[in-house]
């Protein structure tokens, strides 16, 4: 069978065939060996001998590109290669035949011009070889090749010479002209040899697992892949690449049957096979019910994956596969977490793989509201065995772990310090020059980490640049985009929210609640409350704690009672936000939560001032306000500061005059640190309430200067962001 001027057959049985692209490279070869060592320099000659394995491993490429590339390393030598093969296109097919003739010569001699043995010596030894064994109709085409491959070059060249003469806005035309032919070139550069092929897979999953942004996109990888396939449907290799391809674009269909084929042609071309054959057998099946259990898990597809994954530990206890059978056990943990015996099979896989150190144990232990100590001494271990072996991917999921850790805890400066830490390491992983490394989940989780907090202290800039860079790293098809997704929504959310949009804000709500349900219908009920739509904001606050309480959600059952709280007590019964809040509190205290514990501090202090017992609030105050300043977010910091100042002017109601002015001051001092906060997240709507706080203080104390600038700073943010029902600070 003959194509493009080449003989291939449906199977990879010949190592390498003869193309018109190889035998403009084996000119090239041919004259570096003519070329003496002063004609070219040892710099030209370096940079020659790196562009070799490149040209000799990846695809066909275009006569012009080929000379390009020359062109950059040695200008003169792409001169001769350009007139020799010239002289070959446009003159006989015996000037072919003796050309090939000629390269056994390169092996004659003494001092060989090329070792038999080395890489470009075994590749002439292939194309001498290839060639030999064409018969004379496959030679006729081949020089027929060469004469078209010659004639599409020259035609290139004469086009690039052209479009260089033209304008700045014909060079951004050219531009784009020339993405569009590479992305051809690509997919329309014949039928690859073997090696070509292992060379172009092994390099495309490498950049899909490290740095996707430099792969083929989807559509061109996917266009090489069924090229490749058509010429050799039982590559296996191909199908995966395929698999993972689709996955990009979450084609479901697609990927599950390039999955199924991947490991069809793996058991009948016996790559897994031993030498009866048969372990082999049966570990390809257990292995393809397990990767596809896994595929279905990644889709939401749970049933499919609970029974794929029932088969895959059936085969596996059949054939007395621990390995496979602790994937498993993992994998039935991540279908089961739902389920209230998660636990138990998480404990049952450790004990079975100690090596493992799977991190999810500790992400179970968090939950359960182990104290710090404890889950850092077993990530400590594991840790051990982690650098020990170079498992990077490990070690970055357990530095990923203890930045979720921390922020759990309330420890953003921990938090913040863990996730330096993983973007700053290097990969232990050897990867080709010019290759982002550890794309991983793991750093996309501790990306978005950083991006949130920088957000939480008031550096929307700063969040932005890593958003940005994280869209750049992990594009919108990629499998972990979903993670900056969200954090850009929230993001985006809270600072609506600060800035007393709340239209913009519910319309973001669509979008949260489409990549994380309950995050999604907490925020609706956030948004519900602060338009006074508290009938609708307390249903649907009652309907999600129930649903958190069910699936044991700690973080979010607590959270949702701050909220319920907030809402009785701007309904003006605080009596009953009180039970709801000492609930929180001991959530908070018992799962160790305490930054989520310190805030319920702040809402029961704010319900007693409410309740008229501002020394008590204050003395509560002071309990919770150290870890608040300390790891809080702006926002919260100016929260606590404005609550003190409002205890500390409730209090001082029963002071004589002089003690009374005292602590008026006081008030005043802790309202500009709270009114420099909230500035800084931009809540306009809190300055507005502080300005009017310090009016009445200015007043009281008869500063009239200040008075008037305070009051001036309340009219204007009135005019802009109208009240919306009855402020909080009447209640003082």
């Amino acid at each position: 069978m003959m194509t493009n001027g080449v003989v291939h057959a449906n199977l990879f049985g010949i190592k390498d065939w003869v193309t018109p692209y190889k035998i403009a490279v084996l000119v090239l070869l041919n004259e570096m060996g003519r070329t003496g060592e002063g004609a070219v320099s040892l710099v030209e000659r370096r940079k020659l001998n790196q562009l070799l394995l490149p040209l000799l491993q990846g695809p066909d490429i275009t006569l012009s590109k080929l000379y390009k590339l020359i062109e950059e390393s040695c200008p003169q030598l792409a001169n001769s290669v350009q007139i020799r093969i010239k002289l070959m296109a446009e003159g006989e097919l015996k000037d072919m035949e003796q050309f090939f003739d000629d390269l056994s010569d390169s092996f004659s001699g003494t001092e060989p011009e090329v070792h038999k043995t080395s890489v470009v010596g075994l590749f002439l030894r292939h194309m001498i070889l290839a060639y030999s064994k064409l018969s004379f109709s496959q030679v006729f085409k081949l020089y027929t090749a060469l004469q078209q491959y010659f004639q599409n070059g020259e035609k290139k060249t004469v086009e690039d010479a052209d479009m260089d003469r033209e304008d700045g806005e014909k060079q951004m035309e050219k531009e784009e002209l020339d993405v569009s032919v590479r992305e051809e070139e690509v997919s329309c550069s014949g039928p690859l040899s073997q090696k070509q092929a292992e060379f172009f897979l092994s390099q495309q999953a490498a950049l899909l697992k490290n740095d996707e942004t430099k792969a083929l996109t989807p559509a061109s990888l996917q266009k090489e892949l069924n090229n490749l396939l058509k010429f050799n449907p039982d590559f296996a290799e191909a199908h995966y690449l395929s698999y993972l391809n689709n996955l990009r674009v979450q084609d479901v269909f697609s990927s599950t049957h390039s999955l199924l084929h991947y490991f069809d042609r793996l058991i009948l071309t016996g790559a897994e096979g031993k030498s009866n054959g048969e372990e082999g057998y049966g570990r390809s099946l257990r292995y393809a019910a397990l990767n596809l259990a896994a595929l279905h898990c990644r889709f939401g597809h749970y049933q499919q994956a609970e029974l794929a994954l029932q088969e895959a530990i059936r085969i596996a206890q059949e054939s007395n596969d621990h390995v496979c059978l602790q994937h498993c056990l993992s994998w039935l943990y991540v279908l089961g977490q739902k389920r209230a015996d998660s636990y138990v099979l998480l404990e049952h896989s450790v004990k079975k793989a100690v090596h493992f150190g799977l991190p999810s144990l500790v992400q179970q232990r968090a939950f359960a509201g182990k104290t710090a100590n404890k889950l850092m001494d077993a990530l400590k271990d594991s840790d051990l065995l982690h650098w020990k072996h170079s498992l990077s991917e490990l070690i970055d999921i357990s530095i990923a772990q203890k930045t979720a850790i921390w922020r759990l805890y309330g420890r953003s400066t921990m938090a913040l310090q863990q996730a330096q830490m993983l973007l700053s390491m290097n990969s232990l992983e050897s990867l080709n020059a010019g290759v982002q490394q550890n794309n991983t989940e793991s750093f996309a989780v501790a990306l978005c980490h950083l991006a949130e907090l920088h957000a939480e202290q008031g550096c929307f800039a700063a969040a932005g640049e890593v958003l940005k860079h994280l869209k750049d790293r992990f594009p919108p098809n990629s499998q972990h985009a979903q993670l900056w997704m969200l954090c850009d929504q929230k993001i985006q959310f809270d600072r609506a929210m600060n800035d007393g949009k709340f239209h913009l804000a519910d319309s973001l709500v669509t979008g949260i609640t489409a990549l994380n349900g309950i995050e999604g219908v907490y925020r609706k009920a956030v948004v519900l409350q602060a338009q006074n739509q508290m009938t609708e904001a307390h249903k649907l606050l009652q309907k999600l704690l129930t649903y958190c309480q069910k699936l044991k959600n700690t973080e979010m059952v607590i959270s949702v009672l701050l909220s319920v709280a907030e809402l009785y007590w701007r309904s003006s019964s605080p009596t009953i936000a009180m039970p709801v809040l000492l609930e929180a509190l001991a959530l908070s205290k018992e799962y160790r939560l305490q930054y989520l514990a310190s805030e319920t501090v702040l809402n029961l202090a704010y319900a007693q001032l409410i309740l008229g017992i501002p020394e008590q609030a204050l003395t509560l105050l002071h309990m919770a306000i150290e870890p608040i300043l300390a790891d809080g977010a702006v926002l919260d910091k100016g929260r606590a500061m404005f609550l003190v100042s409002k205890c500390q002017v409730a209090s001082a109601a029963s002071y004589d005059p002089v003690k009374k002015a005292e602590a008026l001051e006081a008030a005043i001092q802790n309202l500009s640190e709270a009114k420099n906060y909230f500035a800084q997240v931009d809540c306009r709507e809190r300055i507005r309430d502080v300005a009017y706080f310090q009016a009445r203080l200015y007043h009281a104390l008869g500063k009239t200067q200040e008075r008037n600038h305070c009051a001036m700073i309340f009219r204007q943010l009135h005019q802009e962001l109208p009240a919306h029902g009855v402020p909080l600070i009447n209640h003082l």
